[in-house]
């Protein structure tokens, strides 16, 4: 890792820390304020669910904190027991929010079908792209092909880390249209679970400018090398 890529990922890190910490706060001071309707994470998304006409989907409690996604190859809403259980605001939000992955899928948003489909790339790409840009930055200046290949393969995780973006603003965006009409907590309460999906989107809206701004990096030391050449 060059000097240059070095700084940018410390810069993304700190970042990321200070998010990720802003985020963790206030999921646990949302998780202690109740919803007026009493439902738990469970029950708001089963709600949400037949709401939606989806009849197909099961919610499933999963290990793990804030390890809440929805599993588009089995139709299932997974939810972190602190979620599947709680009757409080940050599971209403988290709860709601899964469910507006599931209500995505059924409508067909195209997002949704174009992340899932680059998933078997992006996994390919993950097990070998951090070998050949080592490989690269190392035979720089007798195989710059190779950091070329390392760029594409990186590209193809940038290009998941923004397709990822529209489609968690979107699921958020579905998950507080419906908070908001079936009217399960107070407009005190749904301005709470608005800011805590906001901070959630904030996580994925640093991972992308993190990867994107690394790849510019990458790509400003091939260019050099060939200029060079």
């Amino acid at each position: 890792m060059t000097p240059g890529i070095m700084f940018v990922s410390l810069i993304f890190v700190g970042i990321s820390f200070l998010v990720s910490y802003v985020l963790k706060s206030k999921f646990r001071t949302y998780s202690e304020i109740p919803t007026s309707s009493g439902l738990t994470g469970k029950q708001i998304a089963e709600k949400m669910l037949r709401d939606n006409n989806i009849l197909d989907v099961q919610v499933l409690s999963v290990d793990g904190f804030l390890s809440d996604h929805y599993n588009p190859a089995n139709k299932t809403v997974n939810l972190s027991p602190d979620v599947y259980a709680g009757a409080n605001v940050a599971a209403a939000a988290v709860a709601a929010h899964e469910c507006g992955h599931a209500v995505q899928h059924a409508a067909a948003y195209p997002w949704l079908g174009l992340r899932s489909r680059l998933v078997p790339a992006v996994q390919f790409s993950a097990s070998l792209v951090q070998w050949i840009l080592l490989g690269g930055i190392l035979l720089i200046n007798v195989f710059p092909q190779l950091l070329l290949a390392g760029i594409i393969l990186f590209g193809i995780t940038t290009l998941f880390a923004l397709i990822t973006l529209p489609v968690e603003f979107d699921a958020s965006r579905r998950a507080l249209a419906w908070l908001d009409r079936s009217q399960v907590m107070r407009p005190q309460e749904h301005d709470k679970a608005k800011n805590a999906l906001w901070w959630a989107a904030m996580t994925y809206v640093v991972a992308a400018l993190a990867s994107l701004a690394t790849l510019f990096q990458y790509i400003l030391i091939y260019m050099g090398a060939r200029d060079r050449r």
